[in-house]
């Protein structure tokens, strides 16, 4: 089939008929579901520029000749993770960096764990296989998918076989012969609810022992398995408007929690069973998350982008933009950017081969920019609200301009420097949703916890950094400092 066209990702959707549940009620048909038809459309328009920009967004398989999504690429030199990069950033900014689990994230991911696969078949020679088989049976029918990590959070200060109900995370049940039974709940699917399959993996943070091997799992399933329902949180997509809420009403995702009630896999679809060894050492050994974080770096470069021109916007049309505070919160955004282009160019030109023939790029560079950028992010658009200050609030909706006795009282009184009062709060809007709306709340909460806890990730980052060169230095330099006598 090769790489799919928008028609045929809804088309998909359609006939899927996943089961899944919004506000209440069960959904049956996401792609006119008020809560997911619109960033559905915006998938598709995803999947259309592929077909558009091919030059730059397809690429033709080794096994069937079709052209296939760039974002699949199994990169084999410098040349080839920088054109898989351009390829991201395209898919970026048609969402301006705002869809976190665009379909690149989880392309980079399957491409990994399928061609650096020899960690899975430690406890049995086919899984291996199955994920080598099933990142080329995604690459070449362009599967959208969903991933799910996270066990729910019942008691932090247990491990999930200490917990009072022990059954209520995702656990196995039986192994057959023809495949696996499992049954429990997990956390948390961005975009369960509008995507073909669902990747079940371990945890990159929450380390588990042979006690919790029941709990240590890896495996793909379809969004609409027997037993498989996904549940959205409250959708926040308010209003089919799109001039009152730019970002939310393109542009929200969702996530679901994923309630699994005795659902069968097969083993053909089974990476890691009842291992807790393995499960701890995927995402590190199959250099996972080291292609992961590529992707989440292109994708943070291009949103930081789209911040640093909404910021801009805002100065130019209030007429702030001599001032020096407001240079200074400019400069911020700006000094952002350029670091984490920085980092980007330093993982992609210091990468190195594996014994996989697979070119990773620099992670300690990737891995710096992932610990760095949670924690920035949340200043940047409180920079956006403080450059907005009481603007932000005084924005009324396109109806109040379209009706005839107001439209032009506020278009007069909210005019700006450089804009009307019709286009001003249009900007004031878009500010608006992304940074103090549920979405852009949502926004800065998701980028916080993008890739984990960032306390974890930072002692994480903190016990794995090479000190002793370091530290040696100063040695060095106090021993000198005692072969010189005293005065």
């Amino acid at each position: 089939m090769g790489a799919k066209t928008g028609k045929q990702y809804k088309e998909r959707l359609q006939k899927a008929k996943n089961n899944v549940y919004a506000n209440g009620e069960r959904v049956e048909d996401v792609t006119t579901h008020p809560a997911f038809k619109n960033v559905i459309d915006s998938m598709a328009k995803l999947y259309d520029l592929q077909h558009e920009k091919a030059d730059k967004m397809l690429y033709t398989s080794p096994t069937t000749g079709d052209k296939v999504g760039m974002t699949f690429l199994h990169p084999t030199t410098i040349d080839d993770l920088v054109a898989r990069r351009e390829a991201i950033q395209e898919w970026a900014r048609s969402h301006n960096g705002m869809m976190g689990r665009a379909p690149d994230y989880l392309n980079a991911e399957v491409m990994a764990m399928g061609m650096n696969n020899d960690l899975f078949g430690e406890s049995d020679p086919r899984f291996a296989k199955n994920a080598r088989d099933y990142y080329e049976y995604a690459r070449e029918n362009d599967i959208s998918l969903t991933h799910t990590l996270i066990h729910p959070q019942v008691n932090r200060s247990k491990a999930e076989h200490e917990q009072k109900d022990a059954n209520v995370a995702l656990h196995l049940v039986e192994e057959r012969s023809d495949g696996i039974v499992v049954d429990g709940i997990r956390l948390l699917a961005t975009q369960g609810a509008i995507t073909d399959e669902t990747l079940v993996f371990p945890s990159t943070v929450k380390k588990a022992g042979e006690l919790d091997d029941p709990y240590s799992l890896a495996f793909v399933v379809p969004n609409n398995a027997p037993g498989v329902t996904h549940i959205s949180r409250e959708p926040w997509d308010y209003k089919d408007n799109k001039w009152d809420y730019p970002l939310s009403s393109r542009y929200e995702e969702g996530d679901t929690i994923i309630s699994f009630d005795n659902v069968f896999v097969p083993w053909d679809k089974v990476f890691v069973c009842g291992n807790s060894s393995i499960c701890n050492r995927t995402f590190g050994e199959t250099n996972a998350v080291t292609h992961m974080s590529h992707q989440v770096l292109s994708k943070a470069v291009v949103k930081t982008e789209f911040i640093l021109g909404v910021a801009l916007s805002i100065m130019d049309a209030i007429g702030i933009d001599q001032f020096q505070h407001v240079k200074d919160k400019g400069r911020d955004i700006m000094i952002t950017l350029e670091t984490m282009r920085s980092h980007l160019y330093r993982a992609e030109h210091n990468a190195k081969l594996d014994k996989y023939g697979t070119m990773n790029p620099d992670f300690a560079a990737l891995d710096a920019a992932r610990n760095w950028y949670p924690r920035i992010y949340p200043s940047l658009t409180e920079i956006i609200r403080v450059l907005a200050a009481s603007g932000l609030t005084g924005i009324p909706t396109e109806a109040d301009f379209l009706n005839e006795d107001i439209g032009p009282i506020i278009d007069r009184g909210l005019q700006s420097k450089n804009l009307n009062g019709y286009e001003r709060v249009q900007l004031f809007r878009l500010a608006w949703d992304l940074t103090a709306s549920a979405f852009g709340s949502r926004q800065n909460h998701y980028e916080y916890y993008f890739f984990g806890d960032p306390v974890r990730m930072g002692m994480t980052y903190f016990d794995k950094f090479e000190k002793e060169p370091y530290k040696q230095r100063v040695t060095d330099f106090l021993k000198e400092v005692r072969k010189q006598p005293s005065k």
